[in-house]
Formats: structure tokens, C-alpha cells, sequence
């Protein structure tokens, strides 16, 4: 466990150890997305048990279409970058480094103070029934087809959104192409039924993957971590795979390292999950594979299996989710050998927001 506890240096900037707390939505910014003083308790909190980094929840990057949740923070105007000052002076008090996950919704798209009209690649819906944690829509909206200006419009917020959050103080910046929103769309066949320089080819299908990375790189300076967050599969269909296997999804992480990202954070429903149309490798080993850009792992990480997965990727940073969420002290408690709860999803009923996870823990308080 020692070097899994031991201090390192992941870009930049020096980590007390290599756990990382997984974005997690939480939908409980004020209405007008501005992050309050009950997200700076809740991330605070992270940072006090044990989180070497904390990576924010997904955060919306412009006035347009950005957005796919009500509650959920933006950063796109002066009262929420101070809202997320507030929190990260928070974490850094506490010890820890913090992330901002920069991310657009695209057609994955619950609630939107600026439109309802959500849009994506190809007037295609996702697959599966919106998220009840999140809101209370029944069916998923058809996206209006993204046209250039619309792209170039999500390009824009996400590298205006980028120098919002250096100005904030973060420590770095994660690009979200996983799960299933934009960037993810646009890697999709499901989605992605384009016939311009967008669509069809992988090439084209990563290009607004590309197009981002490089923006926000861009727009912080080349002395500022930033990475991008890459799955195939999303929140409503985990089994999507690639057509193009690992040596697909290898060609896009060696395309965002060469359009500027740091690292690459793979997401999956495990880690140990072979989880492509060919051979039997997994999403973070193929990423490994790729030389010049770090990695974050996330994907069923707990007490049980860490150790083995550190000992598998050395030097990579395993970001933690449902446990953490369980356990917010997780570091520590599996630091001092103290047991470790499993999570009971009736903290997120009937949403997935702060305050009901709080009055479930008063609740059931021993």
C-alpha cells in the first residue's frame, strides 16, 4: 500500500498520493449554475479524507446548448468562477490539488437555462431513457445537427471556460469526451452520422475531440496540466465499442497527446473489463500502451483491487467513485485499515444532489 500512499509529482504539481476522487454529478449549484457554499463542504470534504486530486463534476462551458442538467455549475460568468474560487481555495486548504472537468451535454440533455433545444452531432437521440437521479424527463430530445458555427461555438466555450478556470485557481483541466456526451458523440457511430470533415472516418469522428484539446491548450499556456476524460461507452448504452477496436481508440489517444493533452483518464464500468470489438485488452491497458501522456483510471476501483491495479499501471493516479461516495474519507480510512462501506444508492433518491445525500446520512447516522 506504501506506494500507493507516497507523494508524486503528476505534471506539475505534487500529490500526496495517487487517489484521485472521479467526476461525479451532483446537480446542486444555485439555478443560474453558480457552485455555493454546500459544494464547497462537499468537496472540502474529499480533500480532508485523503484525495490527493479532486476532479470536479461536469461543468458547462457557454450560454448555448452547454448545459444538460438543471443545478448543475457552469463557469462561464464572473459569479461562478468566484463561486469556484471559494471552493478551490477550500480543497487546497484542506491539502489536496483540484481539477475542473470542462464539459458540453450535446444531445444528452435533461434541463438547459439558456435553450430547449439541445444539439449534437446527427439528429440522433441516445439511446436508453434520460437519468431519473438527474431529472424528471421521461424520453430524450432530438438534437438539432450541429452545423460549423454551432461547433465552433462549443470549441470557443470550451477554451473561454478553459482560462475561466486558471483564473479560478485550479490546478489543471479535464476535457470530458466520455460517457456520452459531446466530444463522445462525436466519436460515436451511434451519434455520428455526418458526411463533413466531422463525420464518418475515425479521423473525422475525433477531429472535435482534436479541435477541443488543442483550443484549451491553446488558451492556457503550455505549463498547465490538461487532460481529457475517454470512454466508449455511455451512461445509457455502456456496451457501445468502437468499430475500430484498440488500435481505434489508441489513434485517438495519441491524436489529443499530439493536439496538447497531458493525460488521458479512461472510464469504464470496470477496469478489468475487455471491452473492445477485437483482442482482449482493456481501455486503460491500451492507453498505457501510448507513450508521452499520463493516465487516470477510473472503473470500479475499491479497496479490494487497488493495490493490483497501482501495481499494473505505475505512476498512475486511480480515480474513485462509488466508493468514494460511500466513504469520503476513503484515503484515509483505507490508510488507517478501517473498514470501508459499500454504497447505498437510497442517498441519491430521489436525486443525486447534495443536500439529500446529507439528510440520508443524518438519517441513518449510528
Amino acid at each position: 500500500m506504501s506506494d500507493l500512499m507516497q507523494a508524486l509529482k503528476f505534471q506539475n504539481i505534487d500529490l500526496p498520493n495517487r487517489f484521485a476522487l472521479a467526476p461525479m454529478t451532483r446537480t446542486s449549484a444555485e439555478a443560474d449554475g453558480t457552485p455555493n457554499l454546500l459544494m464547497a463542504d462537499h468537496y472540502e470534504r474529499y480533500a480532508r479524507g485523503g484525495f490527493g486530486l479532486v476532479i470536479t463534476e461536469g461543468t458547462y462551458t457557454d450560454n448555448k446548448a452547454s448545459q444538460g442538467y438543471a443545478n448543475q455549475p457552469g463557469i462561464i460568468n464572473e459569479a461562478q468562477i468566484q463561486g469556484w474560487r471559494t471552493i478551490v481555495d477550500r480543497v487546497h486548504a484542506a491539502g489536496s490539488k483540484i481539477f475542473t472537468q470542462l464539459m458540453h451535454a450535446g444531445a444528452q440533455f435533461q434541463a438547459n437555462r439558456y435553450t430547449d433545444q439541445p444539439l449534437g452531432p446527427s439528429e440522433i437521440a441516445p439511446k436508453g431513457a434520460p437519468l431519473g437521479f438527474y431529472g424528471d424527463q421521461k424520453v430524450w430530445q432530438v438534437p438539432s445537427a450541429m452545423n460549423s458555427a454551432d461547433i465552433q461555438v462549443a470549441i470557443n466555450g470550451f477554451a473561454q471556460s478553459a482560462v475561466n478556470a486558471k483564473a479560478a485557481g485550479f490546478d489543471g483541466i479535464e476535457i470530458h469526451g466520455a460517457n456520452g456526451y459531446l466530444i463522445n458523440q462525436f466519436l460515436s457511430t451511434h451519434f455520428n452520422k455526418r458526411d463533413d470533415n466531422y463525420g464518418g472516418s475515425l479521423e473525422n469522428r475525433m477531429r472535435l475531440a482534436v479541435d477541443v484539446t488543442r483550443a484549451v491548450r491553446k488558451a492556457v499556456g503550455e505549463d498547465f496540466p490538461v487532460g481529457i476524460r475517454l470512454s466508449q461507452g455511455t451512461v445509457t448504452d455502456p456496451d457501445y465499442q468502437l468499430p475500430e477496436g484498440a488500435a481505434g481508440f489508441r489513434k485517438i489517444v495519441e491524436a489529443v497527446r499530439d493536439a496538447g493533452a497531458d493525460f488521458v483518464h479512461t472510464t469504464d464500468g470496470d477496469v478489468n473489463r475487455q471491452h473492445f470489438v477485437d483482442g482482449d485488452q482493456t481501455l486503460a491497458g491500451v492507453a498505457a500502451e501510448v507513450q508521452g501522456i499520463d493516465l487516470i483510471i477510473n472503473g470500479n476501483i475499491d479497496e479490494t483491487n487497488c493495490q493490483n491495479i497501482a501495481n499494473q499501471f505505475p505512476g498512475a493516479l486511480l480515480a474513485v467513485g462509488k466508493k468514494a461516495l460511500a466513504n469520503p474519507d476513503f484515503v484515509q480510512r483505507l490508510k488507517d485499515g478501517k473498514e470501508i462501506a459499500d454504497i447505498n444508492f437510497e442517498m441519491l433518491q430521489p436525486k443525486a444532489t447534495i443536500s439529500n445525500e446529507l439528510a440520508w446520512r443524518k438519517q441513518n447516522a449510528a
